[in-house]
């Protein structure tokens, strides 16, 4: 089953989780230090949670991480990469990528208005957020393309 995910940045996230937890009657599916996610049924919904304490430190003004599809298999992302790529659309490709405690393969796209879109699979459960930061510099957190490779229809396909 797919379902929508929405990752959200959060100032405290015991706070946030608790909620949460009030509001879709849910805990939540896993929790670590500044983040959490949960694996809401009704709506079908993945929400993730990434503590980001004084988001405007970092030059953040926004609630919103970035957006997202999850999909059962690495067969689903690469069926939707080449979906986008059909499409005309500019895609970054990752694989075996360990972000948000889960290795994941994914592609990711940007909506016109900048909004960053993902099409993920959880290959694994791992340790770590991300071995590189909590916080990257782009302002979107763990999830985001750290070492992207742009895939497209020529060298000018955007890079995140």
């Amino acid at each position: 089953m797919s379902r929508v995910q929405l990752a959200l940045n959060v100032r405290d996230i015991d706070e946030a989780v608790t909620f949460y937890e009030k509001l879709f009657h849910t805990p939540p599916a896993k929790r670590r230090p500044g983040y959490a996610n949960f694996a809401i049924i009704d709506p079908p919904l993945k929400l993730v949670l990434i503590e980001v304490g004084d988001a405007r430190r970092y030059g953040i003004d926004t609630a919103l991480n970035h957006l997202g599809i999850e999909v059962e298999s690495a067969e689903r992302v690469a069926e939707a990469t080449e979906q986008l790529l059909g499409a005309g659309l500019s895609a970054v490709l990752e694989e075996g990528t360990e972000c948000c405690y889960a290795l994941q393969d994914k592609v990711w796209v940007e909506d016109p208005n900048g909004a960053p879109w993902e099409v993920y699979t959880v290959l694994a459960d791992a340790p770590n957020a991300n071995p590189s930061s909590a916080l990257r510099t782009n302002g979107n957190g763990c999830c985001a393309p750290r070492s992207p490779v742009a895939v497209g229809l020529d060298d000018t396909a955007s890079r995140r």
